[in-house]
Order: C-alpha cells, then sequence, then structure tokens
C-alpha cells in the first residue's frame, strides 16, 4: 500500500507522519485490498483538519475531520475511516 502525507500551510514532522502511520494501520487491518492512501493535514487559522482519500479495489472512501487539536483530528479521521472501511467489507460480504 501506497501511503502520501502531505501539508497544507503545516509542516509535516516526523512524529506527524509516525502518528498518521499508526492510526491508519487500524484501517488496514481490516481490509487487505488497498491500494493507495492520501492524507492532507492542514491548518486554517484555528481549526486543524485532516482529510483522507483511500483508494481500494472497485471503490474510493474519502473522509475529513476538524478539531482544535491536530492529533485529535487525526484520531477522528481513523475511526471515520474504520466505520467507513468495515461498513464497505461487509456489503462486500453479503453480495457474495
Amino acid at each position: 500500500m501506497q501511503m502520501v502525507i502531505s501539508g497544507h500551510h503545516v509542516e509535516i514532522t516526523q512524529a506527524l507522519k509516525d502518528y498518521v502511520g499508526s492510526k491508519l494501520e487500524k484501517v488496514e487491518r481490516h481490509f487487505d485490498h488497498i491500494t493507495s492512501m492520501q492524507v492532507i493535514l492542514s491548518i486554517d487559522k484555528l481549526v486543524q483538519k485532516a482529510e483522507a482519500t483511500i483508494r481500494i479495489a472497485g471503490a474510493e472512501l474519502f473522509a475529513n475531520a476538524e478539531s482544535s487539536d491536530m492529533y485529535a483530528a487525526i484520531d477522528l479521521l481513523s475511526d471515520k475511516l474504520d466505520r467507513q472501511i468495515v461498513r464497505h467489507k461487509e456489503k462486500l460480504q453479503n453480495r457474495h
């Protein structure tokens, strides 16, 4: 799986990269067929934003989260993506 982490008005430190990687690793455990993952971290005045696009076989999932703390925004983002992946996996299993 290819993971691209970029920042908009924020410097991406190694600590942020490691934190995003560890949080989104949980998403990867639920579904093996993830092709690529793109994460964009940004700051807009006092709001910290995290957005992610996950490309999987046959679909593309998108989620975004906002918080006053970047780490809290990443936590919210990983929870949203986790729910979307589980729901997508259940739909695939129901079709078979």
